[in-house]
């Protein structure tokens, strides 16, 4: 289960990046953040309107008056792991609201722990507060409860993600996401720039843009046009990655289904508008396992698609995630795999074996592969895919880049490339002449070093 990392999650954190502290009396709500980067925003969203309602945020569970704890519930391990978020909330605390993609399925939660004070669904922010003021009452001081331009956030001063939309129209059989949150239900294109730039204005330095389907964006809306800076703007991936590409910040695009028109953004990569950075989810490369995923893609045509991104920029990098073990999934199907991966030769790779999930079509489908063969493929394509980039990276040394630095302590400064997402990919480490260096900066270094996923370098 992916999951905020430790260093994100209000739970585990020993302190909230908070711009004022509590004041007496003020009622203080704790929150747990459990799932994807989606889920992180929603967390961000309710604590800002908690914190705009006048609620402090505790990251102590003694401290505070009710816990949150916004779950996941995408694979069975995932609600395993969010049953025991919500027990240990419940132990350390007892007042629990809990929401998110689990919260669903509320009979399954409480038939765990039937003493939650309440249960909601994901994006369901208005119940959320509704469960929290039957909890703890408000207590607001517009004159000390200052809240901040950009609302609470979870994620470092230095970057930041941007939910474009909701929801997702596809009906892959292995996947329940458009049951737990509906379909596509895309933003307004200049909200999502007006909180682009706020965030901007703020000192974000990378916007990593995220939804369940980004090339579907604007699809729901008919990509209508919205007022923006007096001039008009299309509710489209390419239009909107446009103009967010004038704000001055690293611009990621994450979760990018290969539609024909995403060779559209490809140009802006090479413009240096956005990241020359494409998180695509292919999940598959031979087209009977996907025809059996009821997937919206075809590798052949795939692997034209990544010869023609990479003549129109050079430097782009393709990240995707792969699932092996699918139902049905022969050796064949499996070497076809493992083959289209040797002549994609795709940068950043994840891989998770099949497992069932509750509510999923694919739960009936036949032909089950068995655990140890999972196991086996599991193996044998992260073995692939790892020589593929160490290959990559070994390329990379004596090269210069820019990198963002996400961290520094004693040994050195963690950063990372164009080419990094943060908590997911790489990371490129200084290891001397770190001393004058800041979490947010941005520098240029000299590749000398690599391994399998990381590398080192010396600024210059």
């Amino acid at each position: 289960m992916t999951q905020n990392p430790p260093n994100l999650r209000p739970d585990l954190a020993p302190k909230l990046r908070l711009d004022s502290e509590a004041r007496e009396g003020q009622p203080k709500i704790g929150m747990v953040s459990l799932g994807c980067p989606k889920a992180l925003v929603d967390s961000e969203r309710i604590l800002t309107r908690l914190r705009a309602e006048g609620y402090a945020i505790s990251s102590d569970y003694a401290d505070a008056s009710a816990v949150i704890v916004n779950t996941c519930g995408f694979l069975d391990s995932a609600k395993a792991e969010s049953l025991e978020a919500i027990g240990e909330a419940l132990r350390e605390n007892g007042k629990v609201i809990v929401t998110g993609c689990l919260g669903a399925e509320e009979d399954y939660i409480r038939g765990t722990h039937p003493s939650v004070m309440a249960v909601t669904g994901p994006h369901q922010y208005e119940q959320v507060l509704d469960a929290v003021h039957a909890a703890v009452p408000p207590d607001p001081n517009p004159f000390i409860d200052l809240l901040p331009a950009t609302g609470v956030s979870l994620t470092p001063r230095h970057y930041s993600y941007l939910k474009i939309s909701e929801g997702c129209n596809h009906k892959c059989k292995f996947c329940i996401i458009p049951d737990m949150r509906g379909r596509l239900s895309s933003r307004p294109a200049h909200a999502v720039l007006r909180e682009a730039e706020k965030l901007v204005d703020a000192g974000v330095k990378e916007l990593l843009v995220i939804s369940q389907d980004t090339s579907a964006y604007g699809l729901d809306r008919r990509h209508d046009m919205n007022s923006w800076k007096d001039a008009e703007v299309r509710s489209h991936i390419t239009d909107l990655a446009r103009e967010l590409g004038q704000l001055g910040a690293w611009i990621r695009l994450h979760y990018v289904y290969p539609y024909p028109h995403v060779r559209d953004l490809i140009p802006l990569m090479a413009d240096g508008l956005i990241l020359p950075y494409l998180d695509i989810p292919f999940q598959h490369s031979h087209p009977d396992v996907l025809k059996r995923m009821a997937r919206p893609a075809a590798s052949a045509k795939t692997l034209d698609e990544i010869s023609r991104w990479r003549d129109v920029c050079p430097d782009i990098t393709l990240r995707s995630t792969f699932i092996v073990g699918y139902p049905g999934e022969t050796d064949a199907e499996f070497q076809h795999l493992l083959d289209w991966m040797d002549e994609a030769k795709l940068d950043r790779v994840g891989c998770f074996q099949y497992e069932n999930v509750a509510g999923a079509r694919s739960n009936d489908a036949p032909d089950h592969v068995p655990d140890e063969v999972k196991q086996d493929r599991w193996n044998r394509f992260m073995e692939k895919s790892q020589a593929i980039s160490e290959a990559k990276l070994a390329a990379k040394i004596g090269q210069e880049m820019d990198v963002i630095i996400d961290e520094i302590d004693a040994e050195g400064a963690t950063c990372r490339t164009k080419a990094d997402a943060p908590e997911i990919d790489g990371n490129l480490f200084i290891d001397e002449g770190f001393e004058k260096l800041s979490a947010g900066d941005i520098v240029t270094v000299e590749v000398d070093e690599a391994s399998e996923y990381d590398l080192w370098g010396k600024v210059k």
